[in-house]
């Protein structure tokens, strides 16, 4: 049923309702009114008859039928327009417009009463008439007004115009949607035709001025921008899986080559000598490693490129950095690892993302900042800065060339000697991009081994517009397009 059909009949049942009701009190008011006017009218012309009505039960009762004629003459002319009766012990006068003898009268009260007398009404008021020698009751009478047939008329005229009204305010109240909702109607048209699968045209709404249609308008738009979204972001996730399918086949071919030779070995040389095979077991449980640690590092990356704006939310840096000295300390006993934090530094960012940025920097340090004693001395500093928080991470090892500063957060850049997934790095720097940070690579502070500093805005902000540190073709690098400093 259309909405205009709707509304009409709503308003063709509601009308005449309204009409019915608005009639009732009307007439219900009217005919207090006239009832007060009326019970005016007959205390005054009570308290005008009392003298007369006491003359005349007085002159009944001392036996003067002459004076009593008399006084009922003139109780009678002065009544005017209103029925009169007095009613005494022995007495009973009446004359005017009045119930007749058959109605029965209520008993005296303080205001006037309806008294009905076949299909008439009445409107009576008793005054007590009180004297010396006789008492008895005064009735004053007048027809009642508001039950009189103009007030039935007026009753069948409501009921004709609310009958009346039913269809015509019905009519006119569909027509009066129908005229509204055509712009309903008409964007109604232009949304029929859209179909994000298979165009990329969208609504194109002019404003009418009719709020609810503007504002459906605007919602239409934005769920067919969070369609569009969420299709480039289904796109991407293809992208980042291929990618991942295609990287990963590309990285894991020589560890799983070097590992199928290292096997053929042992199966066909049974009797090789103890120290041979100690060296082929070795080298399968290095390549073992190198293989799952891959796989980990690939993971994080594509979990990175597919994280949402809603994961992110107000981080304690200090404590997720505490956290990374900790688990790295467990890793690596024999190294010194210290850290110099400010408490309570926040940034509103992905927790598991700053989790990882700072266990892959902490692990490099580890792995390559080593001295030429062996020995491993890692410090890391989390301070706050204006508007953005600054993360350190020095060692004490050979360094990094000038030359290659720009190039070791490339995909799978690694050492000559490096048995990582050259994928740590660039972790880092892909989280990094994420915070709206920056990461850079510094000579040490002493003059040796290399300070990886990373720079976050305190007030974070969302992901960028781009995050596809996985899509790419396998093997390739990113050093096109990832710069020594982020953006």
């Amino acid at each position: 049923m259309r909405l205009s059909t709707r509304v009409g009949l709503a308003v063709g049942c509601t009308v005449p309702l309204l009409v019915l009701a608005s009639g009732w009190l009307l007439l219900h008011l009217v005919a207090r009114d006239l009832h007060r006017a009326e019970d005016q009218h007959l205390r005054q012309r009570a308290t005008a008859l009392a003298p007369d009505a006491r003359s005349l039960l007085r002159a009944s009762a001392n036996g003067r039928p002459k004076a009593a004629d008399t006084r009922e003459r003139r109780l009678f002319s002065a009544a005017l327009d209103v029925g009169v009766r007095v009613v005494g012990p022995d007495a009973d006068f009446s004359g005017g417009p009045q119930p007749g003898r058959s109605a029965v009268l209520p008993a005296p009260t303080d205001g006037p009463v309806t008294v009905r007398d076949g299909g008439r009404s009445w409107r009576a008021l008793a005054r007590p008439v009180r004297g010396t020698t006789a008492s008895g009751t005064l009735w004053v009478f007048a027809t009642d007004t508001a039950d009189r047939s103009q007030l039935g008329l007026v009753r069948r005229r409501v009921a004709f115009t609310a009958l009346l009204a039913a269809p015509l305010s019905g009519l006119l109240a569909w027509g009066l949607a129908a005229g509204a909702s055509a712009p309903l109607r008409r964007l109604t048209r232009r949304t029929a035709g859209l179909d994000p699968r298979a165009s990329s045209a969208r609504l194109d709404h002019r404003r009418t001025g009719v709020t609810e249609v503007d504002e459906l308008a605007a919602t239409v738009r934005t769920v067919l921008a969070r369609y569009d979204e969420q299709a480039a972001r289904t796109a991407e996730a293809l992208d980042t899986a291929r990618s991942f399918s295609s990287a990963a086949a590309h990285e894991l071919r020589t560890p799983l080559m070097s590992m199928g030779t290292n096997l053929d070995i042992l199966a066909g040389h049974p009797g090789l000598p103890e120290p041979d095979r100690a060296e082929v077991v070795t080298d399968l449980l290095r390549e073992h490693a190198r293989l799952l640690g891959l796989l980990v590092m690939l993971r994080e990356l594509g979990r990175g490129d597919l994280v949402e704006a809603d994961a992110l939310r107000t981080v304690d840096l200090s404590e997720v950095a505490e956290a990374a000295v900790a688990e790295a300390r467990r890793g690596a006993p024999d190294a010194d690892v210290r850290l110099d934090a400010t408490p309570g530094l926040t940034v509103h960012g992905w927790e598991p993302g700053l989790r990882m940025l700072l266990d892959n920097l902490v692990g490099n340090a580890l792995a390559h900042g080593r001295d030429s004693g062996g020995r491993a001395r890692v410090r890391v500093g989390v301070r706050g800065l204006p508007g953005q928080v600054l993360i350190t991470v020095d060692d004490h090892g050979p360094g990094v060339p000038p030359e290659t500063c720009g190039r070791v957060f490339e995909r799978f850049r690694r050492g000559p000697d490096s048995a990582g997934s050259g994928l740590g790095l660039t972790l880092v720097a892909q989280q990094a991009a994420l915070h709206r940070g920056s990461v850079t690579v510094l000579d040490g502070p002493d003059g040796v081994g290399a300070r990886f500093e990373v720079r976050l805005p305190s007030d974070g902000g969302g992901p960028p517009g781009r995050r596809n540190w996985l899509i790419g073709t396998a093997g390739a690098n990113r050093s096109q397009s990832f710069p020594k400093e982020l953006p």
